[in-house]
């Protein structure tokens, strides 16, 4: 009876003693900060975009982040060149955007129809052009960035692993996207084939002569539409990847992994975790201990 109690005041204190551990564990947890320095321009994965900090960033009245500055130049179109103090730049892109979309519409359905796609595909460019300006002449202390390794592949596949010193990824990556583009512009032009055919075979007002009945026709019509959706679900997966491969490996570029790889081994006794509680009734076991120091 005294050894029970004796044992129940033990574990008593062990929970009295381990409670407000817990309660200050969880309360540092939930309030402690994971960003040393809220103002310094590296990447932060506090807040994904702050308009507060974009637009005090635009006024030089505080650093932004890579992210918050490409995103916000996304829809405010100028903005990496105003944050990066390029105003010289302003008017080539604003010329650049808004007369080339200008000339397009009214070109367009005049005619021109050629010349207006010209305008446009000009002002498309100029609004990519000013977008890898902004990430290219970002300063920042960090070599390689992971932001600017995310925006570069982004805006160009293939680039933020440039960037990395990985260019060897160029082929799988390149390989896996052109591939894919062919077989979506096969596919594609089969789909409309077979659903050309089909709306013949099926039109009641012209007589079909076909050699391809209207079955089999609809048939090659759903595959090739399969394939097609197949293929494009392959471009976005391979322009994904590469996206998130430039970002992973920029964050593990300074990741220190020593070469010295150590394999340590020697006894161990195992005791379970009640034994010291409950007295020497339960037999410890004997083993071996392996670590690995690398």
């Amino acid at each position: 009876m005294r050894r029970g109690a004796l044992i129940f005041a033990v574990l008593l204190a062990a929970l009295l003693t381990a409670a407000p551990a817990r309660a200050q564990f969880k309360d540092a947890a939930f309030s402690q900060s994971y960003n040393d320095d809220p103002s310094s321009p590296g990447d932060s994965t506090d807040t994904f975009f702050s308009f507060k900090e974009y637009f005090g960033g635009l006024g030089h009245k505080n650093p932004v982040t890579i992210r918050t500055m490409t995103l916000g130049s996304f829809v405010f179109v100028g903005g990496s060149q105003i944050y990066n103090r390029d105003y010289w730049k302003l008017p080539i892109v604003y010329g650049g955007v808004l007369g080339g979309t200008a000339a397009g519409f009214a070109l367009k359905g005049k005619g021109n129809d050629k010349a207006a796609t010209y305008c446009f595909a000009a002002a498309g460019l100029t609004y990519w052009a000013s977008l890898m300006d902004g990430v290219v002449f970002y300063e920042s202390d960090q070599s390689p960035l992971p932001g600017r390794a995310t925006f570069y592949s982004l805006l160009l596949p293939g680039l933020g692993q440039i960037y990395n010193g990985e260019a060897w990824k160029l082929p799988i990556y390149w390989g896996g996207l052109m591939g894919s583009f062919h077989f979506y512009s096969l596919n594609r032009t089969n789909y409309e084939r077979f659903r050309r055919i089909y709306n013949e075979s099926t039109n009641p007002d012209v007589p079909y002569t076909g050699p391809i009945s209207s079955e089999t026709a609809l048939y090659y019509r759903n595959l090739y539409r399969r394939y097609r959706d197949y293929s494009v679900l392959a471009i976005a997966a391979f322009y994904l990847l590469q996206v998130i491969d430039a970002n992973v490996f920029s964050y593990m570029h300074s990741f220190n992994m020593s070469d010295d790889i150590a394999l340590s081994a020697g006894p161990a006794v195992i005791t379970p975790d009640t034994s010291y509680a409950f007295g020497p009734s339960y037999n410890p076991a004997f083993g071996m201990r392996f670590g690995i120091t690398f």
